[in-house]
């Protein structure tokens, strides 16, 4: 039988306000004097991690690993510089001599895997970077995992998109075919089988985790959710691709860190869990409930902001529609999320509203460039809705 990180059967992941990580108590047990690698830990998903776990855990050790890349934001993690239990170290993981040096020196007892490129308009228009941080980087760092002496947890963080589009009925389980429609998702899903290969050849203990979109606060604002509350709140115009109609599962990132820790500690060896916030929808619905809670939140006309969206010609390649079956880690782990997309989208909302140093801290010329690239060339060929 695959060894577990710790003997959690058949007890409930702790549900309750997802503004706050409560872990079990035999969980923060059984990580007491661990050393836990986190590799893109300024990133969004990483630093929400960060931030929730390294308080929880006081007698667990954090090194974040991060090549500090534009979406990376330094100051996210300023709440935990003066904390004993973190530390940081800047590296790029297509540097396989300093990957290996990292590692061999810090000795982590577990690895999340975060760091990757993951925007896939960025991937269209220039895939080359994806390649060689989601996968060659991934070889890297799993290279110097099977290095050390005692063998890590390697857990690998994931995405849905490798299974490429659903039509209107279905969900995506660990077990569906992959078919990756873009340089960003197939690159993932070739970090995917990586991990999967080093896990049967070298017997590393490994777990993948599949998750939906995430949203909520510190994440890059060239994403839709926040590039939207910006645009809404400062009355620039707000791209829609196509009719708006492509649907995803909208997983809010702290429900998310509950469950990376959920599938470590209860996972089994070798095993994919996927991870799911039960959260479908349109983008276009997602845009115009986005439009009214800022409306709501500046004192603005709801029809006005609305009025800012236009539909632009749609990207290469757009999957349909992504759903994820999350059974197999809600039985195994007991985990499920706590956040609904109603309450996820207000509190991301005013997250964005309320950190306006940290959004223009973040506005830097390669972000500028990237939108009036990517986005303003489209608008005008785009009809309002």
């Amino acid at each position: 039988m695959p060894r577990r990180v710790s003997s959690l059967d058949n007890q409930d992941w702790p549900v309750g306000s997802s503004a706050r990580l409560r872990l079990p108590e035999d969980v923060k047990e059984s990580l007491k004097g661990r050393r836990v690698l986190v590799t893109g830990g300024s990133g969004f998903i990483g630093a929400n991690f960060l931030l929730e776990s390294v308080p929880e855990l006081p007698e667990t050790s954090f090194r974040n690993l991060d090549a500090l890349t534009y979406a990376a934001h330094p100051d996210s993690l300023i709440p935990l510089a003066a904390l004993p239990n973190y530390s940081f170290v800047r590296a790029d993981l297509r540097e396989r001599e300093r990957t290996q040096e990292i590692v061999r020196e810090f000795a982590p007892d577990i690895i999340f895997h975060f760091a990757a490129e993951s925007h896939v308009d960025r991937s269209i228009a220039a895939p080359a970077a994806f390649i060689e941080t989601n996968v060659l980087g991934t070889f890297h760092l799993l290279e110097a995992a099977r290095g050390l002496a005692k063998t890590p947890v390697f857990h690998h963080v994931s995405t849905d998109e490798v299974y490429g589009s659903l039509g209107e009925e279905g969900y995506f389980v660990e077990t569906t075919p992959y078919d990756p429609s873009s340089p960003y998702s197939a690159s993932k899903a070739s970090s995917d089988h990586l991990v999967r290969a080093y896990a049967r050849t070298y017997g590393l203990r490994t777990r993948i985790t599949n998750c939906s979109n995430n949203y909520g606060p510190y994440q890059f604002p060239e994403k839709l959710i926040p590039l939207m509350i910006l645009n809404a709140r400062d009355g620039r115009e707000l791209p829609v691709y196509g009719q708006g109609t492509n649907v995803r599962d909208w997983l809010f990132v702290t429900d998310h860190v509950s469950a990376l820790w959920a599938a470590l500690s209860r996972g089994r060896d070798g095993e994919t869990y996927n991870i799911g916030g039960n959260a479908e929808a349109r983008n276009i619905d997602i845009v115009q409930s986005i439009c009214d809670l800022v409306a709501q939140a500046t004192e603005q006309d709801p029809a006005k902001v609305r009025s800012l969206i236009r539909f632009v010609p749609d990207r290469p390649g757009h999957d349909l529609r992504y759903a994820i079956d999350a059974t197999k880690i809600r039985t195994e782990c007991g985990w499920r999320p706590t956040e609904s997309l109603k309450t996820g989208l207000e509190r991301t909302v005013r997250w964005y509203l309320a950190h306006d140093a940290w959004v223009k801290a973040c506005s830097h010329q390669d972000h500028k460039a990237w939108l009036e690239k990517n986005y303003q060339a489209r608008i005008g060929s785009g009809a309002s809705l």
